[in-house]
């Protein structure tokens, strides 16, 4: 067996900090969905349970696989294939999310669902392109750490629409909160100006071949049970953390918490177990590789999980908001990490933005489509039980680790991607 590489090598490069920047990118949008905009329709007395059917405008994460072909096919002019799209999509971005906030929930409804949508639709668009770029310029030695330090800044990212910007809206109108939450979106567009395009293998010749062959190679590579069997891991592991926290800023007003509470101690102490849990994810996946940090890094995630209900008992304690959220965002920092590490090395590197898309969407179907159920079963079962469910709807990801990443299974190989220009 060869000896792993030194993560103090890998860690301090130019690939690592373009995963940083991009991956703050690419968290922004999705926290101003889950986390700021939630509150913002909370904090103008809008019924729980239609915040709950709000998810649903996030549909286009659970969906993006069915464009993606036409970003890996075609390249929008000046900056190359994947530069390209990064741009237009980050541009979009800063005006959605500068624009949403000047509509009133109470009287514009009808018009602020299209926009969140929007906002949902570009930020998946996003994602596609910048899941792409990160798997071309990484080798395989790299996708571990890299994927780490991804995750790491996309939940960094959450700290604005999820601190600052509530901290922010006791202060000031939401159509600035949101106007200075936007500008958030700058360094990821000047990353996108500064980086090179990276060198490919032959994009695909034609739409028919961007749109069949990724799902093709997937199934043929894998064989059928066995590709089945990864795309319901996809969509298990992360099924209850998703659920537990898509509520988690109501939950804390429910409490008794003020906004400000909720974005000084909630979220600023998931910073730096945050950063812990992503960091040593990566660096802990280059001695255990991936299978293993499956295993460990999922029971974390469980037992944050549960956190959550034990808080739901205690009502507004700041101490023991502060130790939960510390250890949730551990556990969910690890976890993330090794499962994003494992998607990217399901990927064939010449179909990266389809079959990226197409994990990732899975992965996103429980955040979308369950997660819009989420202010019901709160009503019916109280926070505390709700809690203890998602528990359980996490444990059936866990067991299919069995079969798609045996504890002493070797790393499996795949294709090495192409270097970065």
């Amino acid at each position: 067996m060869s000896t792993p590489p030194d993560w103090k090598q890998l860690l301090f490069t130019r690939r690592m900090a373009i995963c940083l920047v991009s991956g703050f990118s690419s968290g922004l949008p999705l926290y101003i969905l889950i986390n700021l905009v939630p509150a913002w329709l909370k904090s103008e007395h809008i019924d729980l349970k239609l915040i709950g059917f709000f998810a649903l405008i996030q549909f286009p994460y659970t969906w993006k696989f069915v464009w993606s072909p036409l970003m890996d096919r075609f390249a929008l002019p000046g900056l190359g294939r994947r530069r390209g799209w990064m741009l237009f999509t980050q541009c979009v971005l800063l005006a959605v999310i500068a624009g949403i906030g000047w509509f009133n929930p109470t009287l514009e409804m009808t018009l602020i669902a299209p926009m969140a949508f929007a906002l949902a639709f570009f930020s998946a668009s996003q994602d596609i392109v910048l899941d792409a770029y990160r798997r071309e310029i990484l080798s395989e030695a790299e996708l571990g750490l890299g994927n780490s330090v991804f995750v790491n800044a996309y939940r960094i990212a959450g700290l604005v629409p999820g601190a600052l910007s509530l901290i922010l809206a006791d202060h000031m109108a939401w159509s600035q909160v949101f106007a200075c939450t936007a500008l958030f979106m700058l360094p990821g567009l000047i990353l996108t100006l500064l980086v090179k395009e990276p060198h490919l293998s032959r994009p695909p010749a034609t739409l028919r071949e961007a749109v069949v062959e990724p799902f093709h190679e997937f199934m043929t590579r894998h064989g059928w049970q066995a590709a089945l069997l990864i795309l319901a891991f996809i969509f298990l592991y992360k099924l209850g953390d998703s659920m537990a926290t898509a509520l988690a800023t109501p939950f804390y007003l429910d409490l008794g918490f003020t906004k400000s509470q909720i974005g000084l101690i909630a979220k600023n102490a998931g910073l730096w177990p945050s950063v812990i849990g992503a960091l040593l994810g990566g660096i802990w996946m280059i001695k255990l590789g991936i299978n293993r940090a499956l295993w460990l890094f999922g029971v974390v995630q469980l037992a944050s999980i549960l956190g959550f209900a034990w808080l739901a008992g205690r009502g507004a304690d700041p101490l023991a908001l502060a130790l939960v959220i510390s250890f949730e965002a551990l556990g969910v920092g690890l976890g993330t990490a090794a499962f994003t590490a494992f998607i990217a090395r399901t990927t064939h590197p010449r179909y990266t933005a389809t079959q990226y898309a197409l994990f990732t969407s899975l992965a996103a179907v429980p955040r979308t489509v369950f997660n819009a159920f989420t202010g019901v079963m709160v009503e019916h079962l109280g926070w505390q039980t709700f809690f203890c469910a998602c528990a359980l709807l996490a444990i059936p990801g866990m067991l299919l680790l069995f079969k798609v990443a045996p504890w002493n299974a070797p790393m499996p190989e795949s294709s090495q991607p192409a270097k970065p220009a």
